[in-house]
């Protein structure tokens, strides 16, 4: 005889208190810090996404943007920045016309550093408002986030999340100078990770070497112009000496938007995770007007 429950009923108590347990979990809370503009674009999916999944999340954007608008499955917080709106807009403008500008490798390069520079000016300009914004930081720390999900090309999202000490999520494609490598403590050989601009691959002759261990050299003095300021910003608002580095190590996981279908091989870290290809939206039929263009040839 039978003194308690078979299998099968034992199963079905189980699983009712992993219903009952399902009922009390609730999503996250999220800060997103973004970078405006095409990078945007990617983020703006994935917060989608978490809407989807049951996260409340929250965009903290200046309030010049281009592309960072209100939408249904997040909620949009602004804050006042102290910048010309002329110039924003034109800063903008010379940023798309650079990128469909076919240029000679060298003229690129100094034409992106110029203008980079500028584009750093500003978003420094950006986050220097954030952070001297006590009110506004007052707010972040009161409304108890999880985590934040930012994208550190500007660091001002990593610097925020250090302040408030929650976990960073970056999202990104790469940093300057392989700064990524250096704050996970990452193995970056120069002897087969080609550098940037070099047009170098894994496979390099002595000289392309050479070149690959040069080239970072003018890098680095471009990214110290770009992130010495942010480290200064960090430094203050932090209350202790800090690199940029210091700051990119914040960061608990890289959700990098790459793949070794697109870059050659390298060493990663256990947090850096590859998501290439999350930029690619389903395929969508054309409409009739545009078939008859493309089929038509007018």
């Amino acid at each position: 005889m039978a003194t308690g429950l078979q299998p099968w009923p034992w199963a079905l108590v189980r699983l009712a208190l992993c219903a009952a347990c399902l009922g009390f979990v609730q999503g996250g809370k999220l800060l997103v810090v973004p970078t405006d503009g095409s990078h945007w674009l990617s983020m703006h999916k994935v917060v989608q996404e978490l809407s989807l999944r049951g996260h409340e999340s929250v965009v903290l954007s200046p309030e010049l943007s281009v592309r960072i608008k209100e939408a249904p499955f997040y909620t949009l917080k602004t804050f006042p920045v102290n910048f010309s709106k002329d110039l924003f807009e034109e800063l903008t403008e010379s940023e798309f016309q650079l990128t469909f500008d076919p240029q000679p490798l060298i003229k690129r390069f100094f034409n992106t550093v110029a203008l980079f520079k500028r584009m750093n000016a500003m978003y420094f300009r950006f986050c220097a408002d954030l952070v001297y914004n006590k009110e506004l930081l007052k707010s972040l720390e009161e409304a108890h986030y999880d985590a934040i999900l930012t994208d550190p090309i500007f660091p001002c999202g990593a610097l925020v999340a250090q302040y408030l000490s929650i976990p960073a999520v970056y999202f990104l494609r790469g940093l300057p100078c392989h700064l990524d490598a250096e704050s996970t403590q990452c193995p970056d050989p120069s002897s087969y990770i080609p550098r940037l601009a070099t047009d170098n691959t894994d496979k390099m002759t002595f000289l392309q070497r050479v070149k690959n261990i040069l080239y970072p050299l003018l890098h680095s003095v471009v990214c110290h112009m770009m992130y010495s300021p942010f480290a200064s910003l960090a430094s203050e608002l932090l209350q202790r000496d800090v690199s940029i580095v210091d700051v990119f190590k914040h960061g608990s996981v890289w959700l990098m938007r790459t793949d070794f279908v697109m870059d050659f091989p390298k060493p990663i870290m256990p947090n850096m995770v590859f998501i290439g290809g999350i930029n690619c939206a389903s395929a969508k039929q054309l409409s009739q007007e545009h078939h008859k263009c493309f089929v038509g040839g007018y």
